[in-house]
């Protein structure tokens, strides 16, 4: 949806800190919030797109100073609760028990295994309707749910670059629908989506679904 999660090209936020070093978790808690979603049995119908959906309902002023991981508690909650799974009253007790003990040290867990399941690419009838080379216009359009066209990007004419086949459709997908079409990713160049990159010979590559195009 357009919220203060698409930050994408927009003013007042500063600088990207590009230099900034890798680390897998920058507080103790994450990795152990990390390791519950991992671990957990999701109920039926959660997606990857369902989460982002539910993620950006967070609102602003938790979203823009929550930390990552407080993040997904807060939106993993609101989805156990929907779902039916926990109440709020079992939700806010668990969050005032104290920490336990760790008892297992995970020897012998293989991550791999954690991440085994289904892809997204899928089989089409349809047949893509551009090319590598074709010049093509994002459509230009608000979004309530989920979306994968971010604002920057929109109503902006590009080239196709690449064709990747059939993927799930993300906006789609975030309703509980499963429907797939051909995504591609489209090259820009940086002039074209702001103003003050003018006489920069940089490109920006933007994975988009074919709904979201028209002949350029």
């Amino acid at each position: 949806m357009d919220g203060p999660h698409d930050l994408g090209g927009r003013q007042g936020f500063g600088p990207v800190a590009v230099n900034e070093a890798e680390v897998g978790f920058h507080h103790s808690w994450d990795g152990r919030m990390w390791g519950m979603v991992r671990a957990m049995t999701k109920p039926p119908g959660w997606t990857i797109d369902w989460f982002r959906h539910c993620r950006e309902l967070i609102d602003p002023a938790d979203y823009l100073t929550r930390p990552y991981f407080d993040q997904w508690m807060q939106t993993y909650s609101a989805m156990l609760i929907d779902s039916g799974v926990f109440s709020v009253a079992e939700i806010s007790a668990a969050a005032r028990a104290p920490v336990p003990e760790r008892t297992r040290s995970g020897a012998g867990l293989d991550p791999a295994a954690l991440d085994k399941g289904r892809g997204f690419n899928r089989e089409v009838a349809e047949a893509p309707k551009f090319a590598v080379g074709d010049h093509v216009q994002t459509k230009d359009m608000g979004n309530t749910g989920h979306t994968r066209l971010p604002g920057y990007a929109r109503g902006r004419v590009g080239l196709i670059d690449h064709c990747y086949g059939a993927h799930v459709f993300a906006d789609a997908s975030a309703r509980g629908e499963e429907r797939a079409e051909t995504l591609y990713s489209v090259k820009f160049s940086a002039e074209k989506l702001w103003p003050e990159a003018k006489g920069q010979r940089a490109w920006i590559y933007v994975d988009l679904w074919e709904s979201y195009l028209e002949p350029g």
